[in-house]
């Protein structure tokens, strides 16, 4: 790509200029073993139609992806799911189902710079630019009212999506949702720049690794292997270089752009659900050692984050990592079903 033999070229000259030795080059892709996708996945299956949604932002033409799953017997409720970071829509395919079953209509958007969605290199990320896109997408789809979950990164954007638009949802649910605590005030920020040299470090092997001890306390069964597959298929495709700087852009967003501060601002019915042995925490690999053990602590973090939300409820999950939706299906869905029939008599 032209733009990063550029960015290369420059971060060089300039790391040369100071007597600093020049930037990562890109990990050597591991085509043999796996698939490989583009930055769209246009080969990268999804459990149920994709559509897709334009969006014209910040000078450009885009397109959100999204699946919109319509019950066979609807009960008048409508679930929005939104993904984390390191994931996307067909994630969600065990909830997808599961609601559909029970009469939810079921949207679930591919965030623009996820999934299949369009991954801009010029763009200027904001929980308010993709909460806006997410909400400009349910009117196109006539859904004037939901209930939203989000995971991970997604419990960001759901939470500013009802901070924003309180009238349009009956309910927030946040699944080990990231942005429980403000990194930025004890972690030294990095830069874009830095980010991406770091990604460019990545392989299919770094990124199960990374999920076995950051997501699983360092377990690992067959069935997490489906969350690796996209993120491999991009590093082993013709765009990884794209997608390591789109995911650079969104770390930066991650960081710099905490909804912490503003629970008690949330007029929403909310429930957490909080794996207990999560401990994920962006920057911990260079936050100061004095703090470095503390962060991601989130059986205190999720119930500081409880008291913080006006009448929210908690549900913890003991032995439970990152991901419950993979991890404990069972239990994490218990907990939802028992939040939506209240949300649904509100709608």
């Amino acid at each position: 790509m032209i733009r990063h033999l550029l960015l290369s070229l420059l971060l060089t000259v300039t790391a040369c200029a100071h007597g600093q030795s020049a930037p990562a080059t890109p990990a050597a892709p591991d085509t043999a073993g796996g698939p490989a996708y583009d930055a769209e996945l246009t080969t990268y299956p999804y459990p149920y139609e994709v559509r897709f949604h334009p969006v014209e932002a910040q000078g450009l033409k885009l397109r959100m992806a999204y699946m919109d799953v319509t019950p066979a017997k609807p009960n008048g409720t409508t679930v929005v799911l939104l993904h984390g970071k390191n994931f996307a829509g067909g994630h969600w395919e065990d909830t997808i189902r599961a609601l559909s079953e029970r009469g939810f209509r079921v949207v679930v958007p591919d965030q623009i710079g996820f999934g299949k969605s369009s991954k801009p290199e010029r763009f200027q990320f904001t929980f308010q630019a993709l909460a806006t896109h997410t909400r400009e997408l349910l009117d196109t789809l006539r859904v004037e009212r939901a209930v939203v979950v989000g995971h991970s990164m997604g419990g960001m954007l759901a939470t500013r999506l009802a901070l924003m638009f309180p009238e349009r949802f009956s309910g927030l649910v946040l699944v080990n949702p990231i942005g429980l605590e403000d990194w930025k005030r004890v972690v030294p920020y990095r830069t874009i720049d830095a980010w991406y040299q770091n990604e460019l470090k990545s392989t299919p092997e770094s990124v199960r690794e990374y999920m076995r001890v950051s997501y699983f306390g360092g377990q690992w069964k067959p069935e997490y292997d489906k969350l690796v597959q996209m993120q491999a298929g991009w590093l082993r495709g013709p765009d990884r270089e794209r997608i390591s700087w789109v995911s650079s852009l969104t770390y930066d967003m991650v960081f710099t752009q905490p909804v912490v501060h503003e629970f008690p601002d949330v007029r929403v019915p909310t429930l957490l659900i909080i794996g207990q042995r999560d401990r994920t925490a962006l920057g911990r690999a260079w936050a100061p050692e004095s703090v470095r053990d503390s962060l991601g602590d989130y059986p205190a973090l999720g119930r500081k984050a409880a008291a913080a939300i006006p009448g929210a409820r908690l549900v913890e999950l003991p032995g439970v990592g990152h991901v419950p939706q993979v991890e404990d299906f069972d239990r994490y869905l218990e907990a939802l079903l028992q939040f939506l029939p209240m949300q649904s008599e509100t709608r």
